[in-house]
């Protein structure tokens, strides 16, 4: 309801109060409210209305609500226990002024809404920020709200109010099949009353227990209470009058031997005295071999009309079923009132007449099979059944065989099932939306995904369909398609892949792409557009009658088109229009989403690689990096690789992962690699002064992160030139050990699985330094922990593998090893960022490998202690 802008909450207040007004000053309204209030029986499909709700639109809680002239909860979900119960004044819903202003109901902030802020719900804190759609019902009567709430704010898309839109309308054909289901069994229990009103009774008698049971009506008929009876053909002949004993027993036995029907009328002789006619009708059931083995049937007083016509005309005249009977030559012999307003005939017209002749639709039909079957095994039937125009409608029906002819009570439920064929398709719409949800949020490969849409939409909302997406380059393709009939998948198939080149733009498929908006079309416009050849004939062959194509929208742009086809003749419902167009949207914004991902990733990386950079080729020394990023997510990370000469000339290899995988984290490692290279390269100092220098650094300058890293510095004196070895100088900081492959192909880690404490944590902790002597030829690796982490296995596993891996490539040149490694353990696709750094130590005494690339040392360097 829309509201002039006001400074205080009373005043908003009686805003709230004239809406209330309002909505119960319409008699009309508030009774259809009423009929959908009376509804019992339907609140768990309700509930799950509004937890589907709540669950598409990610909220808290959610609740319809019915007004008339108070508010009462019919379903909720995510609310407090007896949250849902009672009822609540109009003035204190955030849902009356939904359905007073007879439009979606936005709130993103509710406390700073002047429209609601006042209400009960928002100053106490459980409404923070509401979306409510009116509940408006077939005669257009605004009738209550669908509505979901979060205790926070939080803003509402557009998605999000066109997905309650929908939801909506299932809650109102929800409600009105529930009403008229209790309408329908009201009318049944009027029935019922109305045959107890006519003091009809009934009996069985089990022919071989000799049992005999009658019901209470039957039992005052003779004057019996339940305990004075004994249940037996002896409690009945002896309330029979004598002189009618011989004729009731005589019809009750051929009624047995015949295994047919049994009537008869006799006079009762009451203990007051008092004698009664009664009229009975029954029938002997037999056993499969045909032996009768009990007789069932029914009987009523008729003295006071001996005929017993009037008596039984009266109630069926007051039924309110409608009711005819049929004789033997299926001719009409009796047709109540509700008969003739439901046939559309009057009597007079009917009676004497031929059912056939009247209504020749039902020749050939479910009413003449199952009529005749009645009459041929005598047996009652039920069932529905359509009766074409001028009745268009569905009834529901049961005949009962009589030795006069066919009795048949029906009742008109054309409304209920058409409501209920509502109420299916709009659930299969929803549940059909739910799995699109499901298979586009399951995957980062959306394009992939929405590949798969044809064969979730067909054929739910159209015959065919053909998936469109634009690539990177910003041309449309066939992403995906299928054909409700197998047959003729090949020919789709084919079609998706010369249309495209052959439509020119002016094509139902461009102009979508092009206004991002849907475009409807028959099938003969567009194989005109299309120049002779293969894809007009394909087109012709599949003989669509009409095709919409509708824009898969992101952010501000259109990524692809969904292009459904009908067959001809086929309808198209503006319901259906709007789920495929709600596929439509949640594909395209899928699309977008992996589009921003995408970008965000190659950002991300290269940020990354960009902190990275080429090592030094120091003489014989031959220094291999490699960095490859986790493939699950777009994240920067702090794993990082160094290798740098010092002043003295040594190699100085480092290998480092700052905790966290963010933006953050990425910044901190590259301020902590640029502090560590700084300490290292001026000072000369051995790793584990370096690592001293950074922890003291980090303390000074409050980065405030933690980190791992290992140090290995490559020294050599004169003499150890002369022996062919080279000394490794290192320090751990909480980081795995380095490794090493000897000459000989043999794998050794340096150290168990632990170090120093972890840089950041504190300043002063003392830490050590190894030192390990290494023939020419070995090779050291310094790496991550995402080269040999698994989330199905733990890290000594991980281990494990590197080293079998690692004596298995001993003999591959540095690179190739490196990329080996890779593959072996993470196959290209690690779960967590890898940095690797090796460094193999060529043997001196002969020219430097060419693998090993130029030997490129800074001048500052004296060339004679450019060595490793």
């Amino acid at each position: 309801m829309e509201t002039s802008p006001r400074r205080d909450g009373a005043v908003r207040a009686a805003d709230v109060e004239q809406a209330a007004a309002e909505l119960s000053s319409d008699p009309t309204r508030v009774r259809a409210a009423r009929r959908l209030r009376a509804v019992d029986g339907g609140s768990l499909v309700l509930d799950r209305l509004v937890e589907l709700a709540t669950r598409l639109l990610g909220a808290g809680a959610g609740q319809i609500a019915i007004l008339d002239d108070v508010q009462t909860i019919a379903g909720a979900a995510g609310m407090a226990p007896g949250g849902t119960l009672g009822e609540t004044a109009l003035t204190d819903s955030l849902c009356t002024v939904t359905a007073a202003g007879g439009a979606p109901l936005v709130v993103a902030d509710a406390a700073a809404d002047e429209r609601v802020r006042s209400l009960p719900p928002v100053a106490s804190g459980a409404v923070g920020a509401y979306l409510g759609i009116p509940l408006t019902d077939s005669t257009a009567h605004v009738v209550g709200a669908l509505c979901v709430f979060d205790p926070a704010p939080r803003a509402w898309s557009d998605g999000d109010v066109a997905t309650l839109r929908q939801l909506a309308a299932s809650v109102v054909t929800e409600l009105e099949y529930a009403a008229l289901s209790g309408e329908y069994e009201r009318q049944h229990l009027r029935w019922r009353l109305a045959m107890d009103a006519g003091r009809v009774g009934t009996f069985d008698w089990d022919l071989h227990t000799g049992e005999l049971n009658w019901d209470e009506p039957l039992l005052a008929m003779f004057g019996y209470t339940a305990g004075e009876f004994d249940s037996t053909i002896r409690g009945f002949s002896a309330r029979v009058h004598p002189d009618d004993v011989d004729r009731v027993a005589e019809a009750l036995q051929v009624s047995i031997e015949t295994v047919g029907e049994y009537e008869a009328e006799y006079r009762v002789l009451r203990p007051d005295g008092e004698t009664r006619w009664v009229q009975a009708r029954g029938r002997a059931l037999g056993d499969p071999e045909g032996r009768a083995v009990r007789v069932v049937g029914a009987a009523y007083d008729t003295t006071d009309d001996r005929d017993g016509q009037a008596r039984v005309a009266r109630v069926l005249e007051a039924m309110p079923a409608g009711f005819y009977s049929l004789d033997r030559q299926w001719r009409f012999t009796h047709v109540n009132a509700e008969a003739e307003r439901l046939l559309g005939r009057n009597r007079e017209e009917l009676l004497g007449e031929v059912l056939w002749d009247c209504f020749p639709g039902a020749v050939d039909s479910a009413f003449e099979e199952s009529y005749r079957s009645a009459v041929r095994t005598g047996q009652p039937v039920n069932f529905d059944a359509y009766y074409p125009a001028p009745l268009d409608g569905w009834y529901e029906l049961r005949a009962w065989p009589s030795p006069e002819g066919l009795s048949v009570y029906f009742t008109e439920v054309t409304e209920r099932l058409r409501t209920r064929a509502r109420a299916e398709r709009s659930a299969q719409r929803l549940a059909l939306l739910a799995q699109v949800s499901a298979e586009l949020a399951g995957t980062l490969d959306a394009r992939t995904a929405i590949g798969r849409l044809p064969r979730l939409v067909v054929p739910a909302l159209a015959q065919w369909c053909i998936v469109t997406v634009v690539d990177a380059e910003g041309r449309p393709r066939d992403v995906g398609w299928w054909h409700a009939d197998p047959s003729a998948r090949s020919l789709v198939e084919r079609y998706t892949a010369v249309r495209l080149d052959a439509m020119p733009a002016t094509s139902p498929v461009a102009r979508a792409l092009f206004v991002g908006e849907p475009v409807r079309s028959h099938a003969g416009e567009v194989a005109a557009l299309l120049p002779p050849g293969e894809a007009r004939s394909l087109l012709t062959a599949l003989d669509p009658g009409s095709a919409v194509a509708l824009p898969l929208r992101g952010r501000g742009r259109t990524l692809g088109v969904l292009t459904l086809y009908y067959g001809r003749g086929e309808p198209v419902s503006d319901e259906d229009l709007a789920t495929a167009q709600d596929v439509a949207d949640r594909a395209g914004l899928a699309l977008d989403n992996t589009r921003l991902y995408t970008q965000q990733q190659q950002l991300a990386e290269g940020l990354q690689r960009s902190l990275l950079t080429e090592p030094p080729e120091p003489d014989h020394a031959e220094i291999a990096v490699r960095y490859l990023p986790a493939v699950e997510a777009a994240r920067v990370g702090g794993d990082w690789y160094d290798a740098f000469l010092q002043p003295c000339g040594a190699t100085m290899l480092v290998i480092g992962d700052v905790v966290g995988h963010d933006t953050e984290a990425a910044a901190a490692m590259g301020q902590l690699r640029g502090l560590l290279r700084g300490i290292a390269t001026y000072s000369d100092a051995p790793p584990v002064e370096v690592l001293r220098g950074l922890d003291a650094s980090m303390a000074l300058l409050q980065t405030r992160v933690l980190a791992t890293a290992a140090v290995a510095r490559f020294e050599q004196t004169d003499d150890e030139r002369e022996r062919g070895v080279t000394r490794m100088r290192w320090a751990n900081a909480g980081h795995l050990p380095p490794m090493v492959i000897n000459p000989d192909g043999s794998v050794a880690e340096l150290a168990a699985w632990k170090g120093d404490l972890l840089l950041g944590v504190d300043a002063a902790a003392r830490r050590q330094e190894s030192v390990v002597t290494l023939d020419r030829g070995a090779t050291v690796l310094l790496f991550t922990d995402g080269l040999v982490e698994r989330r199905d296995a733990d890290l000594d596993a991980g281990l494990v593998r590197l080293r079998e891996a690692l004596v298995d490539l001993a003999d591959r040149p540095l690179q190739e090893m490196l990329d080996e490694v890779l593959e072996r353990l993470v196959e290209g696709r690690p779960e967590d960022d890898v940095a690797l750094v090796a460094v193999r130590l060529h043997p001196q005494g002969r020219p430097r490998p060419a693998e090993a690339g130029p030997n490129d040392v800074p001048d500052v360097v004296p060339a004679e202690h450019g060595t490793a």
